[in-house]
């Protein structure tokens, strides 16, 4: 078969010892189809299992609000059969191949994964390839959207979602950013089958996706598979739209009477997935509200205050924001929420180089613990050329991450002061 390549581009990550003590090369490859499919790949032929992923950039930052939820309905519609396959088969062949297999949707992407064998990789292939052509029959449709309806419900009753879901809306204003991933039962009650078979037509073409694949790959081989079931696939010149939101910051308040509980959540601006201080922001974040051994751990969980509190970094396509969470009893609430702040507010004056040293050693471990994972590796090749539409090493990205110190920390927090906030408080008064 003839493979129409526009570039190609091959990195030698260095070498390692196997277990016979011989020098075992880490390759990175990229080609990419004529039709503007993407292909990646991290060969290490030292690893006994393979992955492979298809990242599409569609997730509910790219609908319109009487679309509101058609991503993710849309992922789940990937399952539900094809023009060769029915639903049930698509499940047993996965099964019959012995994959790990999943499927999610965010703001920004939905991915389909499969983690096999190596010689089940083409078998896997050509299942995936095969969903993301899916029937997206009328009954399917109808059936599903009451699947989708259920789990909005499902997540309604959990307030940490429902305060999180509304702090966004709040926060980001009319922006598809403050969508909500799932829809709402408004939104996917009004959703028609045509509406989604436009989106789907518009957004998942092979300019608009980026195939990844790790562990031991045959990259000939990959490029053939993929050239058997998307070469085919017509472009679209599907782009997203850039345009930054207009924050909301203030605080609400909610309330709930059948709650035992208090929530307070926390939005204000941080690094965007591309800025370079996304690592200080990283380490930032851990320092500040890791679940063990964090400034909040010490000020809210460790005394009692709180049974909760965390603060995340989360960078997305030009945006990046803070997030912090907490939840305690409700005669509490106030004291938690000073504290809280207390914390953030003092960041800058507390915040120590041996913190900065210890949190930096946890992360670093905890990426090379998951990039040793093929799948681990898959994901962070999708989600960072999706983001950067560029390759980093795991090695080069565990250096950059070790070079953050004091100073990039308190750069950081000068240029993201926590401030130009929204706070959301949801409780039974």
């Amino acid at each position: 078969m003839v493979l129409h390549l526009q570039k190609r581009i091959e990195v030698n990550l260095g070498t390692r010892g196997n277990l016979l003590g011989q020098s075992v090369a880490i390759e990175f490859h990229s080609t990419t189809l004529s039709n503007g499919l993407t292909i990646l790949a991290e060969c290490d032929p030292d690893v006994h299992t393979s992955a492979i992923g298809f990242f599409v950039k569609a997730g509910t930052r790219d609908e319109t609000l009487p679309e509101m939820g058609v991503s993710h309905f849309l992922e789940h519609m990937m399952f539900k059969g094809t023009a060769k396959r029915t639903a049930d088969e698509v499940n047993q062949e996965f099964d019959d191949i012995g994959a790990n297999y999943n499927a999610f949707t965010s703001h920004e992407k939905t991915v389909y994964y499969a983690h096999v064998l190596p010689e089940y990789l083409p078998r896997a292939i050509d299942l995936l390839g095969d969903m993301l052509r899916p029937a997206l029959r009328e009954k399917d449709f109808t059936m599903e959207k009451k699947v989708i309806l259920e789990e909005i419900s499902m997540y309604d009753d959990r307030p940490q979602w429902r305060l999180q879901d509304t702090l966004l809306e709040k926060y980001f204003g009319d922006h598809p950013l403050g969508y909500r991933v799932l829809g709402t039962v408004d939104s996917i009650n009004a959703l028609t089958a045509t509406q989604m078979q436009s989106y789907f037509e518009h957004r998942y073409c092979p300019d608009n996706i980026v195939v990844t694949a790790a562990g031991q790959i045959d990259f000939d081989q990959l490029v053939a598979d993929i050239e058997k079931v998307a070469g085919h696939w017509k472009p679209t010149g599907a782009t997203r739209d850039l345009t930054p939101p207009a924050i909301c910051s203030g605080e609400t308040a909610l309330t709930d009477a059948t709650l035992n509980r208090h929530y307070l959540t926390f939005i204000c601006p941080g690094p965007s997935a591309s800025d370079e201080t996304r690592y200080a922001a990283t380490v930032l974040a851990d320092v500040l509200g890791d679940t063990d051994g964090s400034a909040l751990y010490w000020a809210l969980i460790d005394p009692g205050l709180a049974d909760e509190a965390d603060i995340s970094h989360i960078g997305q396509d030009g945006v990046g924001c803070f997030m912090a969470y907490a939840s305690c009893d409700p005669k509490r609430a106030e004291q938690v929420k000073t504290v809280l702040f207390n914390v953030l507010s003092q960041a800058a004056s507390t915040i120590t180089a041996s913190q900065v040293q210890r949190t930096k050693n946890k992360l670093a471990t905890s990426a090379t613990l998951h990039g040793e994972s093929p799948s681990g590796r898959m994901r962070a090749l999708g989600g960072q050329w999706l983001a950067l539409n560029q390759y980093i090493p795991l090695a080069q990205e565990v250096e950059r991450l070790m070079a953050v110190d004091l100073d990039e920390i308190q750069e950081l927090l000068a240029g993201h002061p926590f401030s130009n906030s929204h706070l959301m408080r949801l409780g039974p008064q």
